[in-house]
C-alpha cells in the first residue's frame, strides 16, 4: 500500500494559489473521483495495477499535515518508503521539479510537521519549484496566485506528474531526479 499526499490549505480562499500545488496534482491525478474523510484529511483509496493507493489531501493548515499523515500511515500500516509528499518548493526555480527520498524540511512548515510527526524523514518528497519573488514577503506569495504565464508552465508539470505518480506506485521513482519544464 502507498500514499501519495499532497500539500496545500484547505478553503476556496486558497485555491490555485502557489503553497497549493500538492493539492492541484492530486486533483488533477484523481480528476472524477470523489473524497472521503477521515482523520481530517480528503481522501481517495484506488487499486492501481494491483497496488493499493491513497490519494490524501490534508485538511489541516499546511503548518499541521503531520498531524493529518501520521495517522493515515498507521491506519493503513504504510512503510514511510512508501509515502510520497507533493509540495511546492520555493528554492527551485518555476518549471523545474525534484525527487528527494530521506530529504530535509528544507525550511518547508508542512514538511517540518511530517517530519516530527512520523519522527523519520525516511519518505519521498516530491517538490515543485513556485520560484522565490525576494520583493514579496514569503508568506503573501506562497499563498499568491500564478500568473497566466507561470500557470502555462505549472499546467505542463501537473499534467507530466500523473508520469511521476504511475513510477511512484510502481516502485520505479529513483531516489533523487530532477525535472525541467518551460525551459
Amino acid at each position: 500500500m502507498k500514499i501519495i499526499c499532497g500539500l496545500g490549505n484547505p478553503g476556496k480562499e486558497y485555491e490555485n494559489t502557489r503553497h497549493n500545488v500538492g493539492f492541484m496534482v492530486i486533483d488533477n491525478y484523481c480528476k472524477n473521483d470523489r473524497f472521503s474523510q477521515k482523520f481530517n484529511g480528503l481522501y481517495i483509496q484506488k487499486n492501481i495495477e494491483g497496488e493499493k493507493v491513497i490519494f490524501l489531501k490534508p485538511q489541516s493548515y499546511m503548518n499541521l499535515s503531520g498531524t493529518v499523515v501520521r495517522p493515515y500511515c498507521e491506519y493503513f500500516k504504510v512503510d514511510l518508503k512508501d509515502v510520497l509528499i507533493i509540495r511546492d518548493d520555493l528554492d527551485l526555480k518555476l518549471g523545474h521539479a525534484r525527487i528527494k527520498f530521506d530529504s530535509s524540511s528544507g525550511g518547508d512548515n508542512g514538511i517540518k510537521s511530517i517530519i516530527s510527526s512520523l519522527g523519520s524523514q525516511k519518505f519521498y518528497q516530491y517538490k515543485i519549484g513556485i520560484s522565490n519573488d525576494k520583493s514579496w514577503d514569503t508568506k503573501d506569495y506562497v499563498l499568491g496566485k500564478f500568473s497566466k504565464k507561470e500557470a502555462e508552465v505549472l499546467k505542463e508539470i501537473i499534467a507530466d506528474s500523473e508520469k511521476i505518480i504511475d513510477l511512484f506506485i510502481r516502485g520505479k521513482i529513483l531516489e533523487t531526479q530532477n525535472y525541467n519544464y518551460g525551459d
